[in-house]
């Protein structure tokens, strides 16, 4: 990846400009931390303009519930499988996936029920049992190594691409998605996910894109992104910043700083100043305290004895002034 250009200006932010060499340096050292990983950032030049691509992670930092559509666009409702198909005997998850039980299930050998699959599974067994001498002693140990192989076999049916496939036009909230009885609900604070943005999306469809992503109903006026620091610095980023720009000049470490979504009216903005003495215990901010206003009684003194030499130079010229002889 070619770091050099030319001297140009890129903004990230309404009348705030940064030069592209010094966005290059910043995106380098961003794309060395995350060397070898799928959070590495691409850059191009589109009409000579600079753009820079690529996934950005998103804290949840909800306080309220969300809620989620109740379906997608052409989305296909599959009937619940019926007791007399092979899905009977497995525990189903929500969606129809197979959950794998904790034990095998102790199958005989004399009442051995058939399946879907049972002429493949039976001509498995002959073969076995006609390439290994005296199969009729080890008979009930090949019938249980069938019911084995015929439970796994069964629970993977269905490959994870699959899997992805179908659930192509839905995301997960952190393996959340919608369900009847829970589409209202408040993510995990503080888990992350994360969308493909460019630099020159704002901060309002930043925030469009993630709610469209999850199916979310919210509207986004409702949230607000923020740039949150350990320290306890708050920065909310405003309509005009570019989200994508704002995390490369953080930096790449979220152990310093993250982005989160958040509630607009549930959260305010604390400044670098406030938040150097958010985390001290309340003797040591009393104490803080008391200090700063023996500062500042110091310093109305000290006003206040220069004001009063003042007042007094000014009322002693007056004085000259009025007693001196009137000159035409």
């Amino acid at each position: 990846m070619d770091y050099s250009s030319e001297i140009h200006l890129v903004p990230c932010g309404k009348e705030r400009y940064i030069s592209k060499n010094e966005l290059l340096l910043h995106l380098k050292t961003y794309n060395l931390y995350y060397e070898g990983q799928n959070l590495q950032l691409r850059h191009r030049e589109e009409e000579g303009e600079f753009i820079v691509e690529g996934l950005l992670n998103i804290s949840w930092g909800l306080r309220r519930p969300i809620r989620l559509q109740m379906q997608d666009d052409n989305q296909r409702i599959r009937p619940p499988p019926s007791s007399s198909s092979w899905h009977s005997g497995c525990n189903l998850g929500e969606h129809g996936s197979v959950i794998k039980p904790s034990t095998l299930p102790d199958i005989q050998v004399t009442d051995a029920e058939p399946s879907m699959d049972g002429d493949e599974t039976d001509s498995a067994v002959g073969e076995a049992a006609t390439n290994l001498g005296g199969w009729e002693e080890d008979a009930p140990q090949l019938m249980r190594t069938r019911s084995d192989v015929g439970v796994r076999r069964r629970g993977n049916l269905r490959t994870p691409s699959e899997q992805r496939r179908l659930k192509r036009h839905r995301f997960s909230i952190n393996g959340h998605f919608y369900n009847h009885k829970t589409s209202v609900f408040t993510p995990a604070y503080g888990s992350i996910t994360n969308v493909r943005i460019n630099s020159t999306m704002t901060t309002p469809q930043v925030l469009k894109l993630l709610l469209n992503k999850f199916k979310i109903e919210n509207s986004a006026e409702e949230f607000a992104l923020y740039i949150v620091h350990t320290s306890g610095e708050k920065q909310k980023l405003k309509a005009t910043d570019y989200p994508l720009i704002a995390r490369v000049l953080q930096g790449p470490c979220e152990q310093i700083s993250k982005v989160f979504l958040m509630e607009k009216d549930q959260v305010e903005e604390v400044t670098y100043d406030v938040a150097q003495y958010i985390k001290f215990e309340m003797p040591v901010l009393k104490s803080f305290i008391q200090k700063l206003k023996e500062e500042e009684d110091r310093e109305v003194k000290k006003l206040k004895r220069k004001y009063s030499v003042l007042r007094v130079m000014i009322e002693r010229r007056l004085e000259e002034i009025s007693e001196g002889p009137v000159t035409m």
